[in-house]
């Protein structure tokens, strides 16, 4: 999977808010908005969570996208849990790599927020 090392080192509560940044994206009743309020309070202050949230927000932003597509097509209301199991597997990878200074590039994204 994609993954890109930082600048510079984060610190400690760069790195937690990156780990949260994705993480919360799959805490049902928080979801897109983890990475949102992450990324819009800390955006200007760190560039490692500016860029690890936004391409968290991305991510969700891309299987929001898939999902709806999916349930206009009938056959793809079947296919919804797949997508589910999908953003869990790759959010924990996500996580792991940002606990390990690293930068997760999520392998499809449409990369909406610049």
């Amino acid at each position: 999977m994609p993954e890109e090392y930082p600048l510079s080192t984060p610190t400690s509560d760069e790195r937690t808010l990156g780990i949260l940044s994705h993480i919360l994206a799959i805490v049902p009743g928080i979801g897109i908005f983890g990475p949102l309020v992450i990324w819009l309070i800390k955006k200007d202050e760190s560039q490692f969570v500016n860029v690890t949230a936004k391409e968290s927000l991305n991510f969700q932003i891309t299987l929001w996208i898939i999902a709806v597509i999916l349930i206009i097509t009938v056959i793809g209301l079947f296919l919804l849990w797949i997508l589910g199991i999908l953003n869990v597997i790759l959010v924990i990878i996500a996580t792991i790599k940002t606990s390990e200074n690293k930068i997760y590039r999520y392998p499809f994204n449409f990369r909406l927020i610049k």
